[in-house]
């Protein structure tokens, strides 16, 4: 498969760099960037073929990683338009819906819109697809292996479910950052150096996650078996239940639900 990423940011490095340990070929893999410094970086880091422009590509290849930001995308694929071919178009700019994107890309039907997260730097992603009904499976299996080079996948066929995609999994390593910050910090005042706070907090959250990861209970029950009546458990999830954590964390999500809504209709105004 010949793929050409048009940006070589964070994203599209992990990607090439899972790309590669899940077998792909350097050589079939070009990247477009105006930048000097990150072409010199992905060529020196993955040696695929680096471009300034869209306009030096010989060929887009079988499939086109759009990793732009989304604010950019209509003037950056510009140059593309008309030269896609039969090629797969894999959109990994969050808001942009894929009758949007078809549009910038001159009527291309042959579009997978994908929402990835943070965790993908590192090969633990999680990543939501949603294709146009022109993607064929063989299509869809390809947009699917590319993800899966940086974690796990997830289809949706109600592309209106891609904004709660982005405010589950997209933000949501936020949320859980923002409980590890609290639980070093809580450390802190209960006198543990930096270090160890650190330690406690990011190997509970680890270790917390493998386990619910693993057991087919629900998240729940798991906290209900953790929670002895009048321990100290239930004494900290009395307080926080006192101060709606759970549902503040809700609200949190519904809130970045709604503000890719109207960032996704700004963007298509474009």
């Amino acid at each position: 498969m010949k793929i050409t990423f048009l940006g070589g940011g964070n994203m599209a490095n992990a990607l090439i760099g899972g790309m590669l340990k899940q077998g792909f070929v350097a050589a079939d893999i070009n990247v477009i960037d105006p930048g000097s410094e990150a072409r010199e970086k992905l060529s020196a880091t993955y040696a695929v073929n680096c471009y300034a422009a869209a306009e030096l590509l010989p060929a887009v290849g079988d499939l086109l990683v759009l990793a732009v930001k989304p604010q950019q995308m209509k003037e950056a694929v510009v140059p593309l338009v008309g030269k896609l071919g039969q090629a797969v178009v894999v959109s990994i700019a969050a808001g942009l819906d894929l009758e949007t994107l078809a549009r910038f890309l001159g009527g291309h039907r042959h579009i997978v819109r994908c929402m990835p997260n943070t965790p993908a730097l590192i090969g633990a992603g999680i990543t939501g697809l949603c294709p146009l009904p022109e993607v064929s499976q063989a299509e869809r299996e390809a947009a699917d292996r590319v993800l899966r080079a940086v974690g796990s996948t997830v289809w949706i066929d109600d592309e209106g479910k891609m904004d709660g995609v982005t405010a589950v999994s997209g933000s949501g390593p936020a949320y859980v950052f923002l409980f590890i910050e609290a639980l070093q910090q809580a450390a802190a005042d209960l006198g543990f150096t930096p270090e160890q706070g650190r330690q406690l907090a990011i190997e509970t959250v680890q270790g917390a996650a493998a386990l619910a990861a693993q057991s087919p209970e629900p998240a729940s029950v798991l906290r209900e078996r953790v929670t002895s009546k009048g321990g100290t458990t239930a004494a900290a999830l009395q307080v926080m239940a006192d101060k709606g954590v759970k549902e503040g964390i809700i609200a949190g999500v519904m809130a970045a639900e709604a503000r890719g809504q109207e960032l996704g209709k700004l963007l298509g105004a474009a």
